[in-house]
């Protein structure tokens, strides 16, 4: 086979192996990280069932079961929280547990803090479309952004956006910037669409982007 052929073919393989090699690292962190929440406890079970059966706690751990049962448990847990927390009841017993956790100092920064920026990501600002480009990380270069909150600066009085800019293709990582809101470029992008652009690397995309918005020419001196 001619050397050209042989590497066309070779690079071919690999663009066409690449996609599904990425979605299964994906789904094994992903994955990997729900068995990790429910681990401690299906290991708790394991060793309490180990002095009744000792065999089949063995068992259960040479079959890698474990790591099953571990996923399992968490995604029945996930439901169990989603179920509750459409109840009346279970909102109640959401509230305070998170009252709980408020009056813990450095669980409240963490916890409270997150859980501010998933509200704020479902619900879009007044006023203000929720997904924006943004120059970063110098002028020309454009980024896509989700505003979080609007804030006025004192003194100049000018309306300031919180930009949270994430990064490829792991989205829970990322910057936050104070951005004059004259410097958004606002899309017609949802999440959805946002977040599969920044994921894929770009390769998952609308058909266009929306036009720079045009600052207003500066005062003559």
């Amino acid at each position: 086979m001619p050397p050209l052929r042989l590497k066309r073919y070779l690079i071919t393989g690999l663009l066409t192996f690449l996609p599904l090699w990425v979605t299964v690292l994906v789904f094994k962190f992903v994955l990997g990280l729900l068995a990790g929440i429910g681990a401690p406890l299906v290991a708790a079970l394991t060793e309490a069932l180990r002095l009744v059966a000792p065999h089949v706690a063995d068992t259960l751990n040479k079959s890698g079961l474990v790591f099953v049962l571990a996923l399992l448990l968490t995604l029945v847990g996930l439901y169990a929280v989603g179920w509750l927390a459409n109840r009346v009841i279970g909102r109640r017993l959401l509230d305070a547990f998170d009252g709980l956790l408020q009056r813990i100092p450095l669980v409240q920064t963490i916890y409270g803090g997150t859980k501010k920026l998933m509200a704020v990501l479902q619900n879009k600002p007044g006023g203000t479309q929720r997904v924006v480009l943004v120059e970063f990380p110098r002028p020309g270069m454009k980024v896509v952004g989700f505003v979080t909150r609007t804030l006025v600066e004192e003194g100049s009085g000018r309306e300031m956006a919180a930009v949270y800019i994430p990064t490829t293709p792991n989205p829970t990582g990322g910057y936050l910037e104070l951005v004059p809101m004259s410097e958004l470029t606002p899309t017609d992008w949802t999440m959805d669409q946002a977040m599969a652009f920044i994921i894929s690397g770009g390769a998952v995309s609308p058909e266009s982007l929306p036009a720079p918005r045009r600052l207003p020419d500066p005062p003559p001196p």
